[in-house]
């Protein structure tokens, strides 16, 4: 395997396909990429056997050697990183060995074999659909962030998409709180399809989504999600679980609706949490007729207290709520104002933007 390439076209794709390769690999062959160089492509492959990216490069010329071998991804990655802008690097293979050279500089890699290097095995999609980037990459923003770190109820360390007929929704719950996002999509889908795909697949797959208009090919498959995009293939493995029921955990039927400025909520919220609880982040919410007063104590006796005004016409009610949940929700929420729907202290609220908008948010109380 003999080929030439551009530092920055040589770059991107193996930062992209770096991410996935896990630092702490039982099978040393997982801390590698697969390169392999065919006429003028080069494909840079990274797994961790629960997701996998491949990235195309074309090169410039043909490649003088053809091949497949594995090197250290890390070391590849940082080598890169290290020289100089708009370098020319070489790259070839001497018997076990990968030479890389760049002006004056030299670098020699072990390696190991590609038949060593597993794959993904393919399989038959059920459901695929074109969608916007940018489109996907909002459902994940304003989602993502509910999705739990390392529940034991395994299937809640992932997020729930869901396609229907012209929708796809994305719903994301740690148990304390639930994000859920709509987007209109072209898809042709009489059913309800739904799939887990686990937390990293997530956070990797949106690592691949620009901002710009490009669209991304979606299969969804019986274990496996796949998106295309331009010069990348993303595989992840689904979870299998059963979702919670989340129409279920949406209150209906509130009465106490409160309209307040986003911006002035999410600062008198930030400015309260200093003195809340390091544990527990507990504030205390006690709404009365066209005003909001924020409270927050911790064990050293501190407190801070917030006076806000804004629309709501009501009985007097005082709520407990984890302070980190309601500023997640509000930084991802966009629109001047929100509307926050309550019913007694003891039910969740639900947040949404209080023009039409695409997300909803249940927050769980907290008692304090």
């Amino acid at each position: 395997m003999k080929f030439t390439i551009n530092r920055e076209a040589l770059l991107k794709p193996l930062q992209l396909v770096a991410g996935v390769v896990e630092r702490r690999q039982t099978l040393p062959v997982l801390s590698n990429v697969l390169m392999v160089v065919d006429g003028n492509q080069l494909s840079l492959t990274g797994t961790d056997l629960e997701v996998e990216l491949v990235g195309r490069v074309a090169l410039e010329d043909v490649a003088e050697e053809a091949g497949e071998i594995t090197v250290p991804a890390r070391k590849l990655m940082d080598i890169c990183k290290s020289l100089p802008e708009n370098t020319l690097i070489e790259v070839h293979q001497d018997d076990l060995k990968v030479k890389v050279k760049a002006g004056r500089s030299r670098f020699t890699l072990s390696t190991l074999p590609a038949n060593e290097f597993p794959s993904i095995e393919e399989e038959a999609g059920s459901v695929s659909f074109t969608i916007g980037q940018s489109r996907l990459r909002r459902l994940i923003d304003r989602t993502g962030f509910a999705m739990a770190q390392q529940d034991v109820r395994y299937y809640l360390n992932g997020m729930l998409l869901e396609v229907s007929q012209n929708c796809l929704r994305a719903v994301a719950t740690d148990g304390h709180r639930l994000a859920m996002c709509s987007v209109d999509a072209d898809i042709n889908q009489q059913d309800k399809h739904q799939v887990i795909v686990p937390r990293k697949g997530i956070l990797e797959m949106a690592r691949l989504l620009t901002e710009g208009e490009e669209s991304v090919h979606i299969t969804l498959g019986a274990n496996h999600i796949r998106a295309k995009t331009g010069d990348f293939m993303f595989t992840s493995k689904l979870v299998d679980g059963k979702f919670p029921d989340y129409e279920r955990v949406i209150p209906k039927g509130g009465n106490k609706i409160i309209i307040g400025d986003r911006q002035e909520l999410r600062q008198s919220f930030q400015r309260a949490s200093i003195l809340s609880n390091e544990k527990y982040r507990g504030i205390r919410l006690i709404l009365s007729d066209g005003q909001l007063k924020v409270i927050a104590n911790n064990p050293e006796q501190e407190e801070a207290e917030e006076e806000l005004s804004l629309a709501y016409h009501g009985d007097s009610m005082e709520i407990g709520f984890n302070v980190s949940y309601l500023l997640d929700v509000l930084s991802v929420l966009s629109g001047e104002t929100i509307k926050m729907t309550l019913s007694d202290p003891n039910s969740s609220a639900l947040l949404e933007e209080s023009e039409s908008g695409d997300s909803t948010y249940v927050v769980m109380p907290m008692r304090l």
